[in-house]
């Protein structure tokens, strides 16, 4: 005759709640990389910026506006309307602004592309060993 025992342990809600955790602090992570990317690439110049490079600012409004939200499920970055309006959509996007045409500035989407290789480091073995 042939015996055999099996236990089965459920640990699902143990790697539920340690993916939660780290995607909450990845997500963070990343967006604080991001953010601070996109402040850096702002300078301060009394001057407009050449079409295509990241906005130039007079006072630090703009750098100041970019803020970060995160939660379990991603995080949202970029500037806050009630600090800079529409400028900064004009800025990213380019198109009409206060009666003018504004060329396209981006800063978040290169911030972005610039973050992407830390974004990526932050998630290897975040969860478990």
């Amino acid at each position: 005759m042939f015996g055999l025992t099996i236990d089965i342990e459920d640990r699902t809600k143990k790697l539920e709640e340690a993916a939660e955790k780290a995607a909450y602090e990845n997500f963070g992570h990343a967006a604080a990389s991001i953010r601070k990317a996109a402040q850096k690439s702002i300078v301060r110049s009394k001057k407009p910026s050449d079409e295509g490079q990241p906005p130039h600012t007079r006072k630090g409004q703009l750098r100041r506006a970019i803020v970060y939200h995160r939660d379990k499920y991603g995080a949202l970055i970029g500037p806050r309307h009630s600090i800079v309006g529409e400028a900064g959509a004009a800025h990213e996007f380019g198109g009409q602004y206060r009666g003018g045409k504004f060329p396209e500035r981006p800063y978040m989407g290169p911030a972005l592309e610039k973050s992407l290789a830390r974004i990526a480091s932050d998630w290897t073995h975040s969860i478990g060993e």
